[in-house]
């Protein structure tokens, strides 16, 4: 062999293992193993949120942030404005944790999103329910048939008007269910356009305060309305202690939520735009916790999917239980 093709070989087997040792050490970046990335140092964990939710909570309060960094994580937290955003955000890659309600998983899981279950926090059902005007002459769920009745497809609304129907013993073809936002459907409902409107804190506590709003009914014993951490199967499974410190660190703020009212009211009163009476409300009537998955809320994910399936709304049976990837 000539002094030439020699120099070329040794050359070739250089560059094939400088390769090698590059694509080794960005699979070992993307483990939990690995405290390195692009930025200081640290690696980076996406976390998409919405205004009032804890993980906003522990943004403004600026604990989790210092924690994970602690751990070698730089936690970047992004604003959705709903939970269907969110999980085409998780499913796109953009994000790498998502805080959403009941319903965007289920919905989700069912249309074939490889979802992660990693953490649940408490109901919010007294703070769900179906609201209509005080002189609206609607006093019962019976009253609904007949009535345009908005909701948000895809969150919570959706499923607690279902479950309020069947309470009623109504049909889902009885009332005219009307999709739009939030925002559009506290508007409608201000201006009479709408006959009802099903909803969650804030806007419940700002319609019984601010828009001559009364509850039929919550949704206690129907829709607990829980925050789920969620994220991806495939991000999940080789980042559990990426998820298991967020659950941790993230409870520990829902800790001092839960024992701190009014400095939480005024937090949230400012970075909400609501007067303090409306986040009060909002507050004062529900637990703050955050903790990994467990065998009942499970099984109330699956009900919820059950029923989803049952009547139309999702067109694929699941199993939630193959989605969890975290319990405690």
């Amino acid at each position: 062999m000539s002094r030439t093709k020699r120099t070329f070989l040794k050359w070739l087997v250089g560059i094939v293992l400088v390769l090698w040792v590059g694509v080794a050490y960005y699979g070992y970046r993307q483990t939990d193993g690995a405290k390195s990335s692009h930025t200081n140092g640290l690696t980076t964990v996406t976390v998409g949120y919405q205004k009032g939710d804890p993980f906003d909570i522990a943004k403004q309060r600026g604990k989790l942030v210092k924690k994970m960094k602690a751990k070698g994580y730089r936690l970047v937290l992004k604003q959705f404005q709903d939970g269907n955003a969110l999980m085409q955000a998780l499913k796109s890659g953009s994000i790498d944790y998502a805080r959403a309600g009941d319903t965007p998983p289920v919905t989700a899981q069912s249309a074939g999103t490889k979802l992660a279950y990693v953490g649940v926090g408490s109901t919010k059902a007294k703070g769900s329910g179906i609201l209509v005007k005080k002189n609206s002459g609607i006093n019962s769920l019976k009253d609904l048939k007949g009535k345009k009745i908005a909701y948000t497809k895809g969150t919570s609304s959706q499923y607690l008007l279902l479950q309020l129907l069947v309470k009623a013993g109504l049909e889902v073809n009885d009332v005219d269910w009307v999709n739009m936002d939030q925002s559009a459907a506290s508007v409608a409902f201000a201006k009479g356009k709408i006959d009802a409107w099903v909803t969650w804190d804030p806007y419940t506590a700002q319609a019984e305060l601010t828009q001559n709003a009364k509850a039929l009914s919550n949704g206690v014993g129907m829709s607990n309305n829980r925050d789920y951490i969620l994220s991806m199967q495939s991000y999940a499974k080789s980042h559990k202690t990426v998820s298991k410190y967020l659950v941790k660190y993230l409870e520990d703020d829902m800790q001092w939520a839960d024992t701190h009212h009014k400095q939480l009211t005024t937090m949230l009163s400012k970075s909400l735009k609501l007067k303090k009476s409306v986040v009060k409300k909002m507050v004062d009537r529900r637990r703050y916790s955050i903790r990994g998955m467990y065998a009942s809320v499970i099984k109330e994910q699956q009900e919820m999917a059950d029923n989803f399936y049952k009547n139309g709304i999702t067109t694929k049976k699941i199993n939630v239980s193959s989605a969890v990837t975290y319990l405690k």
